[in-house]
């Protein structure tokens, strides 16, 4: 499966376009649509939002891979999207998330969504406003 307008709009939608490397809620570098910034990365000037759009499709691909190697069930492309978009946010699919989903229990992996609100900032873990709503919308359309 690809990824839809859909699914990328999602994305951009919580990643925001910011044409500068700042620090985001978890600490990382980041640019453009949420690239977090690599020691191989340089980026001297500021990003055009084409540029970043490209990044983004770039970064995409690992998510896309990741999902259609661990994912053993089928999916709508909504459930796809939503995958997507949460694993480029998060970094991985939950271990229970996954088994659940390969399992066949799609109720179970869409409330798993629900628990991925917290982000480490400074040692600490803190439930981000953000990522429920990011949740939220990201659970809506695996439901979908």
């Amino acid at each position: 499966m690809a990824i839809s307008q859909n699914g990328i709009a999602l994305i951009k939608k919580f990643e925001d376009f910011i044409d500068h490397v700042y620090t985001c809620p978890a600490g990382k570098p980041t640019i453009g649509y949420g690239h977090v910034v690599l020691n191989s990365d340089s980026f001297p000037s500021k990003l055009t939002e084409k540029e970043a759009q490209t990044l983004l499709l770039i970064d995409i691909q690992q998510f896309i891979r990741l999902i259609q190697k661990q994912v053993k069930v089928s999916l709508t492309q909504g459930q796809f999207d939503a995958l997507v978009c949460f694993s480029f946010n998060t970094g991985c699919i939950g271990k229970t998330m996954l088994k659940k989903l390969n399992n066949k229990d799609y109720q179970g992996c869409a409330e798993e969504f629900d628990k991925w609100v917290f982000a480490t900032v400074k040692g600490e873990k803190i439930k981000l406003s953000g990522l429920i709503v990011r949740r939220k919308a990201e659970k809506e359309l695996f439901l979908s």
